[in-house]
């Protein structure tokens, strides 16, 4: 990505550095991530079969998660990543569909519209919003910390997407990158965000609400508590959290260990210490600190490569001829 500003100086130093910048990125992205995905987990056995609601669980989860992922990364790119991945999505349909299906279809896509062209028509405005007249907690709880997480993420994903797209068009590319993971996301959040405010403000579900304020992790079992087949729903929705966390711990760790070795044919116990540093990570994270030490781990390591980004998107904008 740099290649078009500094050209054959990314073989040097100037390269070494970035990489580690992106390893650094990586790696500690996708260990808050498995940091906060098994405390929405552990709320999900908490819920479906009282489970103990703890960090000695907690770690044990990232253990199990991890252990899943090492054998994915073992198995390979298409015997592993590729198949879980679609595991993925075909349960994470399943779902979506359930919810259409079982809740107020037309008040959902009459409510997905509307919201769409609200947040497109406000985009700019919020963009730039600091809160700089308002209370300024939520820009630091939501807008910094997931931006944050997003830009440490974007190594890892940038490459793993490159490397599975690789003979694709820029168009087939920006329409299978860009246009379809938004528009999905675009229904996933209508859809579930808007049946429970449906259930909310049409149903007066005030345990939902209660459930919300009092830990967030647990709001998505709640919520499917109130529709039919609740305990199949929140059985599904808790393999979907844990297959959506070892998917990103695997592409993960192959990605890192792509920028690492310079190889894709790096020995198989090379790649596995990836994702068994992942883990140890966010077990010292969690122990440590609990969330506030994944959120701030996040944001530290996040900030060098946002510079990064930046040339980044210089040097596309200058390939492209823009």
């Amino acid at each position: 990505a740099l290649y078009p500003l500094i050209g054959k100086k990314i073989y040097g130093p100037w390269g070494d550095s970035i990489d580690i910048f992106a390893t650094i990125g990586t790696v500690f992205g996708v260990a808050t991530s498995l940091g906060f995905g098994v405390t929405q987990i552990n709320s999900g056995l908490h819920y479906l079969f009282g489970v103990e609601q703890s960090t000695h669980i907690q770690v044990l989860l990232i253990i199990f998660v991890s252990i899943l992922a090492s054998l994915s990364v073992f198995l390979g790119l298409d015997k592993g990543v590729k198949r879980l991945s679609e595991l993925n999505l075909v349960l994470a349909l399943i779902l979506l569909a359930f919810v259409f299906i079982a809740g107020p279809s037309i008040y959902l896509l009459q409510t997905t519209i509307q919201n769409t062209g609200q947040y497109i028509s406000n985009l700019f405005t919020m963009t730039f919003n600091l809160y700089a007249y308002q209370p300024n907690g939520w820009i630091g709880g939501w807008t910094i910390l997931y931006w944050a997480w997003w830009i440490s993420w974007s190594p890892f994903v940038g490459m793993f997407i490159a490397r599975v797209s690789r003979g694709r068009t820029i168009r087939e590319f920006i329409v299978g990158v860009l246009l379809i993971p938004t528009g999905f996301t675009i229904i996933w959040m209508g859809f579930l965000g808007n049946a429970a405010l449906f259930s909310i403000i049409h149903e007066h579900q005030t345990t939902l609400i209660q459930a919300v304020q009092q830990d967030s992790s647990v709001a998505l079992f709640e919520f499917l508590g109130h529709l039919p087949w609740s305990g199949v729903m929140n059985i599904l929705a808790t393999i979907l959290v844990v297959l959506f966390f070892v998917t990103s711990a695997d592409s993960g760790a192959l990605v890192t260990d792509y920028l690492t070795a310079k190889t894709e044919n790096s020995p198989t116990w090379q790649r596995l210490f990836w994702t068994v540093l992942m883990a140890v990570l966010a077990i010292i994270l969690l122990l440590v600190g609990g969330l506030a030490a994944l959120q701030s781990s996040i944001i530290m390591s996040a900030l060098p490569f946002t510079v990064v980004m930046l040339f980044m998107s210089w040097g596309l904008i200058k390939a492209l001829h823009l």
